[in-house]
Formats: C-alpha cells, structure tokens, sequence
C-alpha cells in the first residue's frame, strides 16, 4: 500500500467529529498567529489606556519594537495559540454537532440563518466554558510590558512583583492567589460577547454564502470576503463586552485598583468605564480590532472550508438529509 492510500485509508477510518475537531484547530492555531501583533496592541490599548492609547498605533508599535524587541509582539501568543486550537476546535465542532442535533430533533425546522445563530451562539458559549482560564493567562502576559515599571511606579505593581515567567507560572500563581474562580474571573461577559458574536457571525457568514452563485462557491476569494464582512459586523455589536472582559482580568495586576473594586460585576464593571472614562473607552482599539478581525475572521472560516475538505467531511446538505432519513425510518421501524 503506498503513502497515499494509507493516508486515505486513516482519513476515511475517523469520525466525522474528529475530522470537525481537526480542521477547527488548524484553522484557529493558523488564524490567531497570523494577526498575534495586532492583537497584543488591542489588549494594550484596552487596558493601559494612558499608556498606550496615547501614542496611538505607530507609536505602540516603535515603543513595542523598542523595548521589547520583534518577539514582544507575540508576548502572550504561546497562551493564546495553546488556548485558540482546543476552543477554535471545540467551536466549529460544536457548531456542526447542535445543528445537526436542532434538524435531527425538529425534522422541519427551516435551514436559514436563524439555525446558524442559535447553533452558533451555543457553539461559542461551550468553547468558552472549556477554554476560559487560557484566555486568561493570555491578557494577563499580554498586559505586562518590559522597562515600562518606572513610568507606572505610582499605579503598577513593580515589574519583578508581576512579570509571569510562562503559561505555567501565571497558572499556578493565579491559582494560589485566587482559587479556581480566580480563572475564571471575567467570564461573564465572555458568555455574554460569544453569545452574540459567536452566533452573528455564523449568521452572517453563512447566510452571505448562500447568495454567493453556485460556480463560484469554492472561489477561495469570496469566502474571504464573506467571512471578513461577517466577523466585522460581529466584532462592532459585541466589543464593548470585550473591553469590560479584559479589564476584568488584569485588574488585580494594578495596585491601584481596590478590594471593593476588585469584586464587581459585569454590568457594574461597563458602567464603571462609561462614567468614569467615558462611553468611548468601550470602544478602545476597535480600529485595530477592525484591523485583527477582517483577516482573522475571513482567514479562519476559508481555512475550515479547506480542511474540511481535504479532510473529506461530506457537504452538511448530503449529512442533514441522510440523518433526517435515519430518524424518520426508526420512528416508523
């Protein structure tokens, strides 16, 4: 047996949730580094506004440049990928499984958009209770900033009290100053935006694709641009939610920061911001969310499409149709 047709012979062996599980954690793992830069910029500017926000995008990118060097800019990016692959993973698995479970269970449910938010929205908000404690440790090595402890002297605990050493590090201390609520603190407002996001942005991908003519559905362009207008217009109606989020997390890396303060909630937290930073605040680095989303987004679900396909996961019309016909024939048998 040559090379190949063993290699066919162990793709055809798996399930059809590993294959789903496979080509999610690929297309999350290559997506997340592809925009890792921007994304540590994002975090900077959410959460040392006075800092960073300042300067503006050029100058976070020089400061970045020179003070920590080209792998400054991936500071944070080993939790992120670590974290990204099994939710990435989990997420577009998820997604194939509760809509096939929605048709399995209500044969006549109309295959639209309005199947693609639900699943999506549930498909998200599973990711995320799995995967959580990894986004957490992501923001916080993401938050700290090499040579940048003099000029917080006043409101940042000093650099050698809050430098994390790696994954593991900010893991266990985390753990032992805060218990296993300790990683998950922020999480509410994660449920909150993946809710929404999660599902719009299924919504608006697959709902774009539809009416996308059937010669130039494999056109790899197009699935780009699908999947950047559907990630954009997610990104804008949830990303408030993601700035309280990330505040959240990294509050305890402040000195300044009260006991009292420490301990608010999700809402509580949002109105915080809006009175006393003011409404834009919650909008803090959307430009550049703009920037990380486009080709995040677009990169992520044109990946998926072609692993799944390579992976040879059969059209969801074919699979729908096939399991509808098996549920029907065991009520009747």
């Amino acid at each position: 047996m040559g090379e190949g047709e063993e290699k066919n012979g162990i793709i055809d062996s798996m399930p059809l949730f590993a294959k789903e599980l496979i080509a999610g954690g690929v297309t999350g793992g290559i997506a997340k580094t592809a925009v890792a830069p921007l994304e540590r910029i994002k975090i900077l500017f959410q959460t040392r506004r006075d800092e960073f926000k300042r300067i503006g995008l050029v100058g976070s990118i020089n400061k970045i440049g020179k003070t920590e060097g080209l792998m400054g800019f991936y500071r944070g990016n080993g939790a992120s990928v670590a974290r990204i692959v099994p939710y990435a993973a989990l997420h577009y698995m998820a997604y194939e499984e509760y809509r096939r479970w929605i048709i399995i269970g209500f044969p006549d449910t109309t295959r639209g958009p309005l199947l693609d938010l639900v699943a999506g929205s549930f498909a998200g908000g599973t990711a995320v209770l799995f995967t959580y404690p990894l986004d957490l440790v992501r923001t916080k090595l993401a938050y700290q900033v090499v040579g940048s402890a003099k000029a917080q002297v006043k409101t940042i605990v000093p650099l050698e009290q809050i430098v994390y050493r790696g994954i593991v590090d900010c893991f266990s201390r985390t753990y032992r100053e805060s218990g296993f609520r300790g990683l998950y603190r922020g999480v509410a407002p994660s449920l909150y935006g993946i809710f929404p996001y999660a599902g719009l942005k299924f919504y608006f991908y697959e709902e774009m694709k539809r009416h996308v003519p059937a010669e130039h559905k494999k056109d790899i362009s197009l699935k780009l641009v699908c999947g950047s207008v559907a990630g954009l217009l997610g990104q804008t109606l949830t990303y408030p939610l993601d700035v309280v989020r990330r505040q959240m997390q990294v509050e305890r890396l402040s000195a300044a920061v009260k006991e009292e303060t420490r301990r608010r909630g999700t809402m509580q937290t949002l109105f915080k911001i809006a009175r006393e930073e003011g409404w834009k605040q919650l909008f803090s680095g959307l430009s550049i969310n703009y920037l990380k989303v486009v080709p995040s987004v677009a990169i992520g679900f044109t990946v998926y499409d072609v692993m799944k396909l390579h992976l040879r996961v059969p059209p969801r019309e074919e699979m729908e149709a096939e399991a509808v016909t098996t549920r029907k024939r065991n009520v009747f048998t």
